[in-house]
C-alpha cells in the first residue's frame, strides 16, 4: 500500500519592489514556488522483530512532477535512540525529509516498531493495547479516549528484568496527546510469572509532571494475552491517582 503526504503544492511569493520614477520599473513581482511531495510505499506502521533487519519501503519525492532527493532520519520515543537499532524494542519515528529549489522544507513520518511478543509465561515482552482507568473511571470523552489505546510497550533488560514504555497506559502522552514526556518511562518490573509473584524495584519516571509514579501491581493472564498493570501517583500533595491498565498484547 502506498501512503501518500502531499503537503500544499504550490505557494505564491510575492515581493514589492521599490520603486522610482523609472516606468520600467519592476513591481509587484511574484513568483511560484513547489513544495515538496512525499509518497510513502509500504504502511504506515512497520512492524520489525527483535534482531531482524528492517527493510525499507522506499519513497519518491517530486518538486512539480519530477524527483527530488531526500534524506531518511530515525527516533526512538521512549528509549532515547538516535538511530534505528532493532537490536532494542522501541517505537521509533522514521522522517523523510526534503528542500525544494528555492529552500522550503518538507517532511513526511511513518511509524517503525521493533518488537518481541512473549508467550506470557516466561515473557511479557510486547505490544500492547491499553484500557486505562484513573481512580475507577475512564477518561471523560471531552479530553479523549482511554480505550483501545495504541501502543504500550515491555522490554526485557540484560538482567531478566522488565520495563514498561508508560505505567500510566498511555493517559497523557497518548490519549491526551501531550507527549511522550508526560509518559511514566521505565517501570521495573522483576519476579516470577509463573506464580504472579512481582516487585517493582524502578520508579517511572515522568518529566512533564513530576511526582511520583510507582507500579503496585501486576498480574498476568496467559490464556487471555492480557496483563493488568496497577501504578500509583502522587503528582502533588493534593493531587494522588491510582492507574489500572488493561494491556492486551498484540499477536504479531
Amino acid at each position: 500500500m502506498k501512503n501518500i503526504f502531499i503537503k500544499l503544492m504550490t505557494v505564491v511569493v510575492s515581493g514589492l519592489l521599490l520603486t522610482s520614477c523609472d516606468a520600467d520599473s519592476s513591481a509587484n513581482v511574484s513568483r511560484v514556488t513547489n513544495y515538496p511531495v512525499f509518497e510513502l510505499n509500504g504502511e504506515s506502521t512497520e512492524f520489525v522483530e527483535l534482531g531482524s533487519t528492517y527493510t525499507e519501503p522506499g519513497a519518491t519525492v517530486t518538486e512539480n512532477g519530477q524527483d527530488i532527493p531526500f534524506a531518511i532520519t530515525f527516533a526512538g520515543k521512549y528509549r532515547g535512540a538516535k538511530t534505528l537499532d532493532t537490536s532494542k524494542i522501541d517505537e521509533y519515528t522514521e522522517t523523510y525529509s526534503a528542500t525544494n529549489v528555492d529552500g522550503f522544507p518538507g517532511n513526511s513520518t511513518r511509524k517503525v516498531i521493533v518488537y518481541k511478543t512473549g508467550d506470557l509465561k516466561t515473557s511479557i515482552e510486547g505490544v500492547y493495547i491499553a484500557t486505562t482507568k484513573r481512580n475507577g473511571q475512564l477518561m471523560p470523552a471531552s479530553q479523549g479516549s482511554s480505550e483501545n489505546v495504541k501502543y504500550i510497550y515491555i522490554w526485557k533488560n540484560a538482567d531478566g528484568s522488565f520495563q514498561v514504555s508508560d505505567a500510566f497506559g498511555g493517559w497523557y502522552d497518548i490519549s491526551r496527546n501531550i507527549g511522550v514526556t508526560s509518559a511514566a518511562v521505565g517501570g521495573t518490573i522483576t519476579g516470577d510469572i509463573s506464580t504472579g509473584e512481582f516487585t517493582f524495584p524502578g520508579i517511572p519516571v515522568c518529566d512533564y509532571f513530576g511526582g511520583s509514579a510507582k507500579i503496585s501491581g501486576l498480574t498476568v493472564d496467559a490464556d487471555s494475552k492480557t496483563l493488568v498493570l496497577t501504578t500509583d501517583w502522587a503528582a502533588d500533595a493534593a493531587t494522588n491517582y491510582k492507574f489500572v491498565a488493561t494491556l492486551t498484547q498484540v499477536q504479531l
